[in-house]
């Protein structure tokens, strides 16, 4: 089974390019982020032709997650636990039955946590959140994809000039304590353990010839339960769709378990 994850930088601009890829690259299952519309807004017959269920949680302008799935999704549960006043629209979890059982999708567009004090005290409180769903679910022993735009540079090879970002949210060492802190639950970096190689990375920015001189980062991860860690055959980044015309900041990343 082929899991793929890509922020896609706002459905309405890159459905072609979305379509396109999907066509190619024919995941079982993809996890957008920030969408950026409201679930009405969202073209999921665009998507249901292609064969894909379709579940949404929208936000107008902002954020915003979908997952597309060839198997029918058992459950859908939109919004993190944990702070009945957050209304920003960044997590989706679903559940969908495979042969060896069920597999569980979460599917997170995680703050950035830059532009001011409140908003990285709202990342971390955030990603405590997330782990403390994270820690309830992996007692449920099943397989579990957490798969996103996670907005966290994990260690310098990570970044192509870590001391350029020393200060910034993504690589701040609260935001890096708190991402191993979820890993060290018991979760595997697909990429990671796949790949050891450095400066491979899932975001370049739209500013200053990042993509042509690979100045990116990579922030766009899929963490896996023990139970789909002893399936992982491969996990690779696909850098292609960010030479197309108007593409996403994004590329997709994907990984291939034996469910």
């Amino acid at each position: 089974m082929k899991i793929a994850t890509w922020n896609i930088n706002g459905i309405k601009a890159r459905v072609d390019a979305a379509t396109t890829w999907l066509k190619s690259a024919s995941p079982d299952i993809a996890c957008f982020q920030e969408i950026k519309c409201v679930d009405q807004a969202f073209p999921k017959e665009v998507f249901e032709e292609l064969g894909y269920n379709v579940a949404v949680h929208g936000q107008k302008g902002f954020n915003g997650v979908a997952l597309l799935s060839k198997l029918p999704f058992d459950e859908v549960m939109p919004r993190l636990a944990g702070d009945p006043d957050d209304l920003q629209a960044r997590y989706l979890e679903a559940c969908v039955s495979v042969p060896s059982g069920v597999l569980r999708l979460i599917n997170i567009y995680l703050p950035n946590g830059n532009g001011s004090p409140e908003k990285f005290v709202y990342k971390l409180a955030w990603m405590t959140r997330l782990k403390e769903r994270i820690k309830t679910l992996l007692l449920n022993e099943e397989p579990m994809v957490i798969a996103g735009d996670f907005n966290v540079i994990p260690a310098p090879e990570d970044v192509y000039n870590p001391a350029a970002w020393m200060d910034d949210a993504l690589f701040r060492p609260e935001s890096r304590a708190h991402l191993q802190a979820l890993v060290n639950l018991g979760l595997t970096d697909a990429f990671r353990a796949c790949h050891d190689e450095p400066h491979r990375y899932t975001f370049w920015d739209y500013q200053a010839g990042a993509y042509q001189k690979n100045q990116g980062l990579r922030i766009d991860h899929l963490l896996l339960s023990p139970q789909a860690a002893d399936r992982l055959q491969a996990c690779e980044i696909d850098p292609v769709p960010r030479s197309w015309e108007k593409p996403s900041d994004h590329v997709p990343i994907y990984v291939e378990l034996a469910l």
